[in-house]
């Protein structure tokens, strides 16, 4: 039997990135995931339409996650298709990277509500089903090395990736009485739209400082999520796993 035979997942953010990675793992062992998509419509159906090819099944929705009541319509639309939802992958994120004396209030806003108020969002309207099903949950919160070590030049996106951990754990002490897990995952640094801005060297000079001396590869963050996805991962929560080659040891 399939590691995730009869879960049903959500990806937030998962049209590209490591979202799409997440997706597509989850869907490989078992899981009918559905594919959350802000504005990149195009891509979302495009991964939709991989998971089907390799016999997964798929469906995209399109919700602005950090609005409250389209958080609240996805997850009541996964409900409507599915009738319950098993697991939570909270992992849209933006950046407005800048330093914080040229920081406006919008860059402020836009990160904090993408990447955290997103997260209260989609699991205030995920726990409750969760809870009355009677058959536990997983939540898996993407954060990042940022919110454990900080970075000049993003006050904003640190601030949001911290306060995911800080989430991730109090929700843990919540609803662990109702077997339902949360633990937050904080890659390193990986190929994706977010770190397209760095240059060449920069990425060369970023290596320095990473043990294994290389950047991640996106599936590997992909199996750790799909692990703690699973029953095998039934006694794991509050944790804050890092994904990075050592960088914050």
């Amino acid at each position: 039997m399939s590691l995730l035979a009869g879960k049903v997942a959500v990806i937030t953010g998962a049209g590209r990135g490591i979202g799409r990675v997440i997706a597509e793992d989850l869907a490989l062992h078992g899981a009918k995931v559905v594919i959350n998509y802000h504005a990149s419509a195009a891509a979302a159906e495009e991964a939709v339409a991989s998971i089907r090819e390799k016999g997964g099944e798929a469906t995209a929705v399109q919700a602005n996650v950090a609005n409250f009541e389209e958080a609240q319509a996805l997850i009541k639309t996964t409900l409507d298709t599915y009738e319950h939802i098993d697991i939570l992958v909270n992992n849209a994120g933006t950046t407005r990277d800048t330093l914080l004396m040229t920081m406006n209030e919008e860059q402020w806003d836009t990160v904090l509500d993408t990447n955290l108020k997103s997260v209260f969002n989609c699991c205030k309207a995920a726990v409750r089903p969760m809870v009355r099903r009677k058959q536990g949950g997983r939540i898996i919160n993407i954060s990042s090395v940022v919110g454990l070590v900080g970075q000049a030049g993003q006050a904003n996106y640190a601030a949001s990736k911290a306060g995911i951990i800080g989430f991730t754990k109090s929700l843990a002490k919540e609803v662990g009485s109702r077997q339902i897990t949360v633990n937050a995952v904080a890659p390193g640094f990986f190929s994706t739209a977010l770190t397209e801005v760095l240059s060449a060297e920069n990425k060369e000079k970023s290596k320095e400082f990473i043990p294994l001396g290389r950047w991640g590869e996106l599936p590997e963050v992909a199996y750790l999520v799909t692990f703690l996805a699973s029953d095998k991962a039934a006694y794991i929560t509050g944790q804050v796993i890092n994904v990075d080659g050592g960088i914050v040891m």
